[in-house]
């Protein structure tokens, strides 16, 4: 006669797939601390190059006091025609060396421009952290303002890929005239993962966007392989008020000026000329 063990096999099973799921998620776990650590590293080292960009000194080259820190490297072309100063942040493997012809370009379209060099890019001393770049972001935006003499309320703040992260913060902290991102991207980690994976993040434009009053000029190319497409639609349905988009077929990351042309320009105009009139950009 079979004895009863007293013991239900239904429970030890249990037991045991608890067991298991308890491990598995440990695994689950340290998998994801190393994935967050492995994304803080590769993203700095990913975000900041500035060994690419040039060291070669622009013409008529400014030092910029900082409050902490080296005085940082920049740029003013004044244009006494000009109803608007662009401040132009640039990209993440350039420097005022590269930019310079096409600041150049702008003031020939009938703009003043402002640009600096991030710490540790061109000629500026430093480490480019998300810290040290928006620290040197408020160290000129008062250098523009009181020693240039420029009205930030006559500035249109002009972010190229990585620059919408500075330019972004900015705006959401002082009155501008205006605000445009080209190629920018709603976060630095979601250009890797598209979705927000982990707690953390650096530039976060599209939690940003929504604190600016400005209007707002989104350009992108739809064959955009660096920073995708979907970060400027994003960043654009995010913006709260006045905003204009400027989406160009077949441009990528780093040919976009070359294959928008004209379109380019004169979008533009049309952003800065309605900011004048005070209609919509649209």
């Amino acid at each position: 006669m079979r004895q009863y063990s007293g013991r239900d096999p239904s429970r030890s099973s249990f037991r045991e797939v608890i067991a298991i799921c308890w491990r598995l998620g440990r695994w689950l776990l340290l998998a994801y601390v190393i994935v967050a650590v492995g994304a803080h590293f590769y993203a700095a080292s990913a975000l900041f190059q500035p060994a690419y960009g040039s060291r070669a000194e622009p013409a008529g080259l400014l030092r910029i006091p900082q409050p902490q820190g080296e005085p940082l490297a920049g740029v003013y072309l004044p244009n006494p025609k000009a109803k608007y100063t662009i401040w132009f942040f640039h990209g993440n493997a350039e420097a005022l060396g590269d930019t310079m012809p096409f600041l150049e370009a702008i003031r020939a379209h009938g703009y003043a421009v402002f640009a600096f060099d991030y710490p540790g890019y061109g000629l500026s001393a430093g480490e480019p952290t998300e810290e040290s770049v928006n620290a040197a972001t408020l160290a000129a935006a008062f250098y523009l303002r009181h020693t240039l003499r420029v009205p930030l309320t006559q500035v249109v703040l002009y972010g190229h890929s990585l620059g919408g992260g500075p330019a972004v913060e900015l705006a959401a902290q002082v009155p501008v005239a205006g605000l445009v991102l080209q190629s920018a991207f709603t976060s630095v980690y979601r250009v890797m993962t598209h979705w927000r994976l982990l707690p953390f993040d650096k530039f976060e434009n599209l939690a940003k966007i929504g604190h600016v009053s400005c209007p707002v000029f989104v350009m992108h190319g739809t064959f955009d392989r660096v920073v995708p497409f979907h970060h400027g639609q994003a960043l654009f349905q995010a913006v709260p008020g006045r905003k204009a988009a400027l989406w160009i077929d077949t441009a990528g990351h780093n040919n976009f000026l070359q294959v928008a042309g004209a379109r380019y320009w004169a979008g533009l105009k049309h952003f800065t000329e309605s900011l004048h009139e005070g209609n919509s950009p649209n």
